[in-house]
């Protein structure tokens, strides 16, 4: 009897345990997937913890008049990047600050902070990298850590064409983020941004790199100072305040610098990649500011530019086309000319205009090899870059004389270039006729010529007065179009006027 009873009662035991085996079992294939998504929350923790004690706010005194913006924010090319909400908040401060009676001179008063962004510590001897527009005008700037210590800094160098600046405060044994290589970065990848957004200083936000190599997001002052521009593209969230923190990958390394959003919660916003901040920080800090190599060119690239990407240019299709070549300039001087396709600097290929300024970047003195391309055929030309110019170089003119020519059908009127024309337009003395008016809405305007433009020659033909240019349009087509090789701005250049432009 009692051997029945002890075989019941494993028999019931056993069925208990067959029926909280399913469960169990089911229990341990969900840990697996929730184990695998507890270790990628750790991974986020861990970044957070590891890179935030690098990361600084920077709280800016600005100058009470500020020179960066104008009354409407004009001036400052990041300003049309901001998004539009907070565009509109400074845009009432100006406002506010143009109505203010100027009459009495106001007190002298101590700093207000009144500017905030972010920043990383780049060397453990003090060194902090952001962006110039997070410290432009700067009368004052405070550099707060995470654990709460304050210190102020001074500006050891800024570059307005890329909007990094280098900061220095004093003190030792600091906490340096560490550099990714930023070519090796994929599209894909996590990317998390650590910064202040909207004075929330230390906030944390993820998402992806979605794109690499963006630029022309920011136009040209002019051709003589092109941007530096080569963004990583994110949709971590990013937000004013997020600028000169830093873009890191999952191994807690700086991918890049924040710099730019593209309006509120879009999902869309812009880093300096790690490899260019790096390179243009340590250059900062050795000389207090950036030393660019120039070629002397005016360029397109052939992918870049949308009439030229719909086909192949005299059969190349990948490569930077020669548009325009600087008087007196590095490229003038070898054996360049226009309309050549530049596909490789020193071996590496070249597809678009950003690749080859980082390709001779650090070149100034140095010969360069360029593979070049011209009508079909393959060559190679050495070119010596050389220091970009604080300042464009002084012009000078000289005397001829002075009648016009109005090419109705082009929408110009030319005139013999003299001393006096030379000197109201800023442009140098040189065989050919100047362009004193642009008809509005002719094939010229369309194309973007303008008075003060110098023309060389016309469909191949030199004219040095106006009785070249004359016999240089009879019978040219615009249809077909009529080529036109100019000076503008310092760049000798070509263009093609055609009708219905």
């Amino acid at each position: 009897m009692k051997t029945n009873r002890f075989s019941t009662a494993l028999c019931l035991l056993a069925l208990a345990g067959s029926q909280t085996l399913a469960p169990l079992q089911a229990a341990q294939k969900e840990s697996a997937a929730i184990a695998l998504a507890r270790q990628l929350n750790q991974a986020f923790i861990e970044v957070a913890d590891q890179v935030s004690p690098s990361v600084v706010v920077i709280r800016v005194a600005q100058k009470q008049d500020r020179s960066g913006f104008s009354s409407d924010g004009e001036g400052n090319p990041f300003f049309e990047m901001l998004p539009r909400e907070f565009r509109r908040q400074l845009e009432e401060q100006f406002e506010k600050r143009k109505k203010q009676p100027q009459s009495e001179p106001q007190p002298e008063r101590p700093p207000q902070f009144n500017g905030q962004g972010s920043g990383v510590v780049i060397r453990e001897d003090g060194y902090i990298l952001t962006n110039r527009h997070v410290v432009e005008d700067a009368e004052k700037i405070e550099i707060r850590f995470k654990d709460g210590r304050t210190f102020p800094a001074t500006i050891r160098g800024v570059d307005p064409r890329s909007d990094v600046a280098v900061l220095k405060i004093e003190a030792k044994g600091l906490p340096a983020a560490k550099f990714a290589d930023s070519d090796k970065t994929r599209v894909g990848e996590f990317a998390i941004a650590i910064g202040a957004p909207f004075n929330l200083d230390y906030s944390v936000t993820f998402g992806h790199v979605s794109a690499k190599g963006r630029s022309a997001l920011l136009p040209d002052a002019s051709p003589l100072t092109p941007m530096d521009q080569d963004f990583i593209q994110t949709d971590a969230s990013i937000n004013p305040g997020n600028s000169g923190g830093p873009l890191v990958n999952i191994n807690g390394e700086i991918i890049g610098i924040n710099t730019l959003i593209r309006g509120l919660r879009s999902g869309i916003g812009f880093a300096i990649p790690a490899n260019l901040a790096r390179e243009l920080s340590d250059a900062l800090i050795k000389n207090g500011k950036v030393i660019r190599a120039r070629l002397g060119l005016a360029v397109k690239g052939l992918k870049d530019d949308p009439e030229l990407r719909a086909q192949s240019f005299k059969g190349v299709t990948d490569g930077i086309l020669v548009s325009g070549i600087q008087q007196n300039g590095p490229a003038e001087r070898s054996e360049l000319k226009l309309e050549d396709v530049i596909t490789h600097v020193e071996g590496t290929p070249v597809t678009n205009v950003q690749q080859l300024r980082n390709s001779i970047r650090n070149k100034v003195g140095i010969p360069v090899t360029l593979s070049v391309v011209r009508n079909g055929k393959p060559m190679k030309i050495k070119v010596t870059p050389e220091e970009w110019p604080d300042e464009p170089a002084d012009l000078l003119a000289s005397n001829k004389p002075s009648n016009e020519v109005q090419a109705d059908d082009l929408g110009i009127t030319v005139k013999a270039l003299t001393r006096e024309l030379a000197r109201e337009h800023s442009v140098k003395l040189t065989e050919g006729l100047i362009v004193t008016e642009v008809d509005a809405g002719s094939p010229a305007a369309k194309r973007g010529l303008k008075a003060g433009i110098v023309i060389t020659e016309v469909n191949g033909k030199p004219v040095s007065d106006l009785r070249d240019f004359s016999a240089a349009l009879k019978g040219a087509d615009l249809k077909k179009g009529v080529r036109l090789e100019i000076i503008s701005d310092g760049f000798k250049k070509f263009e093609v006027l055609k009708s219905g432009d």
